[in-house]
């Protein structure tokens, strides 16, 4: 597994980790807008309309762009492009491709350098046979690709790292965007803590700290008093900005950090006695890299994310994904969060093009994704793009919550959860 590595791009997926972590999940009774299963898609022939058995070699392929950020030193979601490649193989072999035409990917990946982006763009935009985008773990040439593509091609994405992506009036987030899924903490700890104070600490990252605001914008719409502390990232003992947060006498600690940090947050936690059972972290914590750090495992906070998890066998949305990763022999590469997001974003794309049919026009996909209201296979039960004004790409603003046990073990808190009311992403 590859460690989360640290970048200048500070504002990164929410989904890295998760990765060959989950052994098992143990389910009292969930609370949440929907529990466990609630709208959960567990037949995929029927979700994307399908007919079963292999799309007809004889017709002409259905192609669709596919793009990711792999091969340099920025690695948010390198397995991205392999979970996009899986699902299309699925969807070829076993549920009838597009109305019997294969389906295609037609991929371009950028690595470190802005203009990348703008070839990729050219490559999709002068394509007349690619008609929509699928968008993966991009975080280098965000702004030139959109130049390029001129909001001419829906860009379907799975979580819009940047900005720059949750602005995009013709982008589709299925799983939502970094600022709309952090929504849901602050009704977390209203709801299931019952808090009234909390402390939120990060490392002063240019982009880590924009997430630690959101988080503090969603406490405080819930009516939880909240203190913002930031930290030198070369710090290692963090007794002083834990201290200066009120970590001790909180109700609520969120560690807003990337998977670098995360084990000195843990420690130091650690020794001043704080609960596990009270630290709400993102899944960037959630990483082989910090459990290295911690001597082997992962802390015992609570995690929230807005995908389901491959472990969860109380999610009936969870088997039909992993029968289909066993069938394609790739199970162990099925743990993997973007290798999920990736597997829903192309059944999803699949699902609306046997809607309209194999020669569907942009235009055309671009009012059906706009207008689609899920459940979003592995993903939440409802969607509702262009929700927030400041931020149209977001089409969830849900996110479940998971009390990691240890050794693999994870305890479900909450169905999914929504923002409070007053909170909004990107305003």
């Amino acid at each position: 597994m590859r460690p989360f590595q640290r970048t200048r791009y500070g504002r990164l997926a929410l989904f890295v980790g998760v990765v060959g972590l989950v052994a098992a999940v143990t389910v009292p009774s969930a609370i949440g807008r929907s529990s466990a299963g609630g709208g959960s898609v567990t037949n995929y022939l029927t979700y994307t309309g399908g007919k079963a058995g292999k799309a007809n070699p004889k017709l002409s392929p259905v192609v669709i762009g596919a793009i990711n950020t792999q091969g340099g030193q920025v690695l948010v979601g390198p397995n991205w492009t392999k979970g996009a490649e899986l699902a299309v193989q699925y969807v070829n072999t076993y549920l009838g491709g597009v109305q019997g035409h294969p389906v295609k990917l037609s991929e371009c990946f950028t690595t470190s350098a802005e203009e990348e982006g703008t070839k990729c763009g050219q490559q999709f935009a002068n394509n007349s046979k690619v008609h929509v985008i699928l968008f993966g773990a991009v975080a280098v040439g965000n702004q030139s690709f959109y130049a390029a593509i001129g909001g001419k091609k829906p860009i379907v994405s799975g979580v819009a790292l940047l900005p720059v992506d949750a602005t995009q009036k013709n982008e589709f987030a299925l799983f939502g965007t970094n600022d709309s899924v952090l929504g849901p903490w602050g009704t977390f700890g209203k709801t299931v803590l019952k808090a009234k104070t909390a402390a939120v600490i990060y490392p002063q990252i240019p982009g880590i700290d924009y997430g630690a605001k959101v988080e503090k914008q969603s406490l405080d719409s819930a009516g939880i008093s909240t203190k913002l502390v930031g930290f030198d990232p070369n710090a290692t003992d963090l007794t002083g900005p834990l201290t200066a947060a009120g970590a001790q006498t909180a109700d609520m600690i969120v560690p807003q950090s990337d998977a670098s940090h995360c084990a000195n947050v843990a420690k130091t936690l650690q020794q001043l006695g704080v609960a596990g059972s009270k630290t709400v972290s993102n899944p960037l914590c959630l990483s082989g890299q910090v459990a290295a750090g911690l001597g082997g495992d992962l802390a015992p906070w609570v995690y929230g994310i807005a995908s389901s998890l491959a472990g969860d066998t109380s999610d009936p949305a969870v088997k039909p994904y992993n029968r289909a990763m066993k069938a394609l022999g790739q199970t162990a590469l099925a743990q993997d969060a973007w290798v999920i997001v990736s597997w829903g974003q192309v059944l999803t794309t699949v699902k609306l093009l046997n809607q309209l049919g194999p020669n569907a026009t942009a235009a055309k996909l671009t009012v059906a994704f706009r207008s689609f209201k899920g459940p979003q296979a592995l993903g939440a039960p409802s969607l509702q793009c262009g929700k927030y004004k400041a931020e149209p790409a977001a089409c969830n603003d849900q996110t479940q919550f998971f009390q990691y046990q240890g050794k693999g073990v994870f305890k479900r808190l909450t169905g999914w959860l929504r923002p409070p009311a007053g909170f909004n992403p990107g305003g």
